[in-house]
């Protein structure tokens, strides 16, 4: 039993590695996500949509 608790103690750096990555992950992910005005202003500036539609866009957006 005494060899089970120096196998683990020996490798526990990796759980907290595997904690620390799954903490890291969340965070990040969460980070990405961008507001509905800066989506229209890359889609305008790439020229995806027209002016028109970009106005359109815009004031759907106030309303709601």
């Amino acid at each position: 039993m005494h060899w089970m608790q120096g196998h683990f103690m020996g490798f526990g750096w990796i759980y907290i590695l595997i904690l620390f990555a799954i903490v890291l992950y969340f965070v990040t992910r969460n980070s990405d996500k961008k507001d509905p005005k800066s989506i229209l202003d890359e889609r305008f500036a790439k020229g995806e949509m027209s002016k028109e539609e970009y106005e359109e866009a815009l004031k759907t957006l106030k309303d709601h």
